[in-house]
C-alpha cells in the first residue's frame, strides 16, 4: 500500500514484518526499517545448558523451529530468568505463527532484561503483524528511548501512532526521524500527505518537492506535488500530474483530474485529445461525463448531447447524467426533452435542487406559468427563495394576469435584491406603477 494510498484510505501500511533476522549474531546491513533487532550477546552459560542453545541455534538455522522449542524450554527451565532464551523462543513461536506464546516470551524478555532493545522493538513489530496497533505504542516508545539514535524503532513507532490514529504523534516521530535520516523517503511523503490533509497545500509541496528530488522516479511523491500545486491552483499542476502519469498510466482518478485541470486552463481541444488517446473506442461513464464537460464548455451543444445520450444508456440511473442531459437540452430550447430528463434526474434523486431549478426555468421558458410556479413553490421546501426566485414569480403572475399577487412578487424581489441588478430593478418598479393602477382600478 502506497503513501498516496494511506492519504486517502487513512491508513499506513507497515513496511516490514516480522522475520528471522531475530537470531542473526552480526548486525545486517540491510535498511533501517528492515534491518534485525538482535539482543546483546548472553554470557555463556555451563554446559550443558550452552550445548542446549547450540542445538537450538542449529534448528533455527534449518529452519526446524518446532525441534527448536525442546532444548529453548530445557534452558529456561534451568534458567528461568535467562533474558536471551525467552527472545530466542519467542523468535521461534513467530516463526510457527504463534503470536500470543511469542508475546507472552518477549515481554518476559523486556521484563528481565529492561535494556534489552530488541526484545521492545521486535514485540512492537508483532504486534502491528497483528494489527494490535495502539498496543505496539508503548514497547516500540520504549524501543526509542533505548536506542535514540537508530531510525527503525522511531519509524515503526510512527506507523503504530498512525495506524492506531494518532496522526499527529505519528508526523512528530517521522519529524524525529528526519532529523536522523533527512531523506527517509517514508517520513517525507507521510508529513506530505498530512499537511496536505491538514488545508497547508504549500507547505505540502515544499515536503513534495523534496520526496521528488530524493526519489525522482518514486510515483507517491509526484503525486502528491501535483495534489498539492492543484490545491494551489498552480498551472504547474499540469506538468505534475502529466510527470505523474507517466509513472502511473492506469491511475483513472489522476487521469480525469488532469484532464480536468486542461480544461481549467482552458486547453480543451488538448483535453479532448488526451480523452480520444485514452479512451480508445470504449470510453467509460466517467470519460463520457468529461467529454461532454468540455463541449458543454466549448458551448458544442449538439456534441454535448450525443456524449450524454451515449453516457445515458451506459448509466441509465445516474441522476447526474439525467440531469445534465435536462439541462442541455434546455440550452438548446428543447422544453419537451429538457423536462423528460429532468424529471427522470427528480425521480433518481429528488432532493437535489438544482434539477428543481432547471425544471422550474424549463417551464418558465417553456411560458408554462402554473407549472413554473408550482416547482418554485417545491423549491421553496429546500431553501428559504431569493430575489431572484421572487422575481421569477413576479413573472409567472404577470403573465398570468394576477396583478395582486405579481405586486407582492415584485416587491419582496426589491426588498432583497437592494439594488443589484438594476435592470431587472428598473423592470419591477415600472411593473408594480402598472399593476398598482390596475389595482387601484378595480376598486
Amino acid at each position: 500500500m502506497t503513501l498516496s494510498h494511506f492519504a486517502r484510505n487513512g491508513t499506513l501500511a507497515l513496511c516490514c514484518t516480522l522475520s528471522g533476522p531475530f537470531i542473526m549474531r552480526a548486525q545486517s546491513q540491510t535498511s533501517p526499517k528492515t534491518k534485525p533487532a538482535v539482543p546483546s550477546k548472553p554470557q555463556k552459560l555451563a554446559n550443558p545448558l550452552n550445548d542446549l542453545l547450540d542445538e537450538a541455534q542449529r534448528d533455527i538455522d534449518q529452519k526446524q523451529f518446532e525441534a527448536a522449542i525442546a532444548p529453548l524450554q530445557k534452558v529456561l527451565a534451568e534458567q528461568p530468568d535467562f533474558a536471551y532464551g525467552h527472545f530466542q523462543l519467542a523468535y521461534v513461536y513467530t516463526a510457527l505463527k504463534k503470536p500470543k506464546e511469542a508475546q507472552a516470551e518477549y515481554e518476559r524478555a523486556a521484563v528481565l532484561d529492561p535494556k534489552m532493545s530488541a526484545a521492545y522493538v521486535n514485540l512492537g513489530m508483532l504486534l502491528l503483524d497483528n494489527r494490535e496497533d495502539a498496543a505496539a505504542v508503548a514497547p516500540l516508545r520504549k524501543a526509542v528511548e533505548l536506542l535514540p539514535a537508530e531510525s527503525r524503532p522511531r519509524y515503526l513507532l510512527a506507523v503504530a501512532l498512525d495506524r492506531s490514529g494518532d496522526r499527529a504523534g505519528a508526523a512528530e516521530a517521522f519529524e524525529a526521524l528526519l532529523h536522523l535520516d533527512p531523506n527517509d523517503i517514508t517520513a517525507i511523503e507521510y508529513l506530505g500527505w498530512m499537511t496536505l490533509r491538514s488545508g497547508k497545500s504549500a507547505e505540502a509541496e515544499v515536503r513534495f518537492r523534496r520526496a521528488v528530488e530524493v526519489q525522482p522516479n518514486g510515483a507517491d511523491g509526484v503525486r502528491g506535488l501535483a495534489e498539492s500545486l492543484e490545491a494551489q491552483k498552480k498551472p504547474e499542476a499540469v506538468a505534475a500530474y502529466r510527470d505523474y502519469l507517466a509513472l502511473r498510466p492506469d491511475d483513472a482518478q489522476a487521469h480525469a483530474r488532469y484532464i480536468r485541470l486542461l480544461v481549467d486552463q482552458g486547453q480543451n481541444d488538448a483535453a479532448l485529445a488526451e480523452l480520444d488517446r485514452t479512451d480508445a473506442g470504449k470510453p467509460s461513464i466517467e470519460s463520457l461525463k468529461l467529454r461532454a464537460d468540455i463541449q458543454i464548455a466549448q458551448k458544442k451543444w449538439t456534441d454535448a448531447l450525443a456524449t450524454l445520450h451515449q453516457a445515458v444508456s451506459l448509466a441509465p440511473n445516474d441522476a447526474q447524467l439525467r440531469g445534465g442531459l435536462g439541462r442541455t437540452f434546455l440550452q438548446v430550447r428543447d422544453f419537451p426533452n429538457a423536462e423528460k430528463e429532468l424529471k427522470a434526474a427528480i425521480q433518481l434523486d429528488a432532493k437535489s435542487v438544482d434539477y428543481w431549478k432547471d425544471l422550474s426555468s424549463t417551464y418558465y421558458l417553456w411560458k408554462n406559468y402554473p407549472a413554473a410556479l408550482a416547482v418554485l413553490d417545491r423549491i421553496d421546501k429546500f431553501e428559504t427563495p431569493g430575489a431572484g426566485s421572487w422575481f421569477i414569480r413576479a413573472l409567472c403572475y404577470d403573465h398570468l394576469n394576477q396583478p395582486k399577487p405579481a405586486l407582492e412578487a415584485y416587491q419582496k424581489f426589491l426588498d432583497l435584491d437592494q439594488n443589484k441588478h438594476p435592470d431587472q430593478v428598473w423592470q419591477a418598479q415600472e411593473r408594480s406603477k402598472v399593476l398598482r393602477r390596475m389595482l387601484e382600478g378595480k376598486k
